[in-house]
């Protein structure tokens, strides 16, 4: 049974993560996002913001993986157990909650126990993949063996993450996924996505029709089906332009606008129920640059309007 206040509650969960990925920096996100100004923007918002502060991993027996490739297996899994627990809980007391990569991996951890809250209610789970990559590899295909590139290709249930992976109580359909900004996808990823029939939007794409045909139809799809949405978005989705603060920067992202106006339809449709903010990369940034931008998206996704918007020095 949900309690909530007068004001919609809001929880902050940090995970200083970056097992997931071979470029160091990440672990400090989460922070990062607090210095600039993300409780403080929400609460403008109305919000009740709850932050839980930063988790800590859980300790897992070492994993051997016959993908000699693959780092830090048991130090994620141990990550993804952390993430899990903690959300499931929040997802009792709070309408959004809001994880603080961290690298990608933490997404294994956020997606699953909202699959469950929304099951729980007799609805389905909808996820829009904000990113310049699909990550769904599995442990078999990934190359780089950065366990970031993973977690969509986990939470849809796919063979070969058992038994090192947490087993799913509830997956997430291939057709519920939404994967907007791609422009650097692997083989066996593209051969994936063609299996499974997933829809996705390229950069192409985007240059092509836009943002609001695809979004809008998406957002039909979620409402119709009365779904929960869980939004994840990586630095790297938007251009390295404006957040450079990554460390898979992959040209020709999307614009400040594109991404703005991806937030403010979201929340139009008021179907978000918790979100991602990952791979931010503090130590790649410029004077928290790309922090602030986040941050501003953040405010866009839950209802900050151009009327609303400061201007800045």
């Amino acid at each position: 049974m949900q309690t909530f206040t007068d004001k919609k509650t809001c929880t902050i969960i940090g995970a200083p993560v970056q097992t997931g990925t071979n470029v160091r920096g990440c672990l400090m996100g989460p922070d990062a996002l607090r210095t600039a100004g993300l409780s403080e923007a929400l609460e403008d918002l109305g919000y009740r913001v709850l932050d839980q502060g930063n988790l800590t991993a859980e300790t897992c027996a070492p994993l051997d993986h016959q993908n000699q490739n693959i780092r830090h297996l048991s130090e994620t899994c141990g990550w993804i157990k952390a993430i899990g627990q903690s959300i499931e809980a929040a997802t009792q007391t709070s309408d959004i909650v809001i994880l603080l990569g961290g690298d990608h991996s933490v997404s294994a951890g956020s997606i699953p126990p909202q699959a469950k809250a929304a099951a729980d209610q007799g609805r389905p789970l909808f996820v829009l993949w904000l990113d310049a990559h699909p990550d769904m590899h599995t442990l078999d295909t990934t190359v780089s063996g950065n366990l970031h590139g993973t977690p969509v290709a986990y939470v849809m249930g796919t063979d070969g993450f058992a038994p090192y992976f947490p087993a799913l109580e509830h997956i997430v359909p291939a057709d519920h996924i939404c994967m907007f900004g791609l422009r650097s996808v692997d083989p066996a990823e593209r051969e994936l996505i063609a299996e499974r029939g997933i829809e996705t939007y390229d950069m192409r794409a985007i240059d092509e029709f836009g943002i609001v045909g695809p979004l809008s139809r998406f957002l039909k799809r979620v409402a119709e089906a009365n779904g929960h949405l869980h939004v994840s978005l990586d630095v790297d989705f938007l251009d390295p332009t404006i957040a450079s603060a990554v460390g898979t920067t992959v040209p020709g992202g999307a614009t400040f606008r594109e991404s703005h106006l991806i937030m403010e339809m979201i929340h139009d449709s008021g179907l978000m129920r918790s979100l991602d903010l990952v791979e931010l990369n503090p130590a790649l940034d410029d004077r928290g640059k790309t922090a602030r931008m986040l941050v501003d998206l953040t405010a866009s996704l839950l209802g900050r309007t151009i009327l609303d918007r400061p201007t800045l020095s």
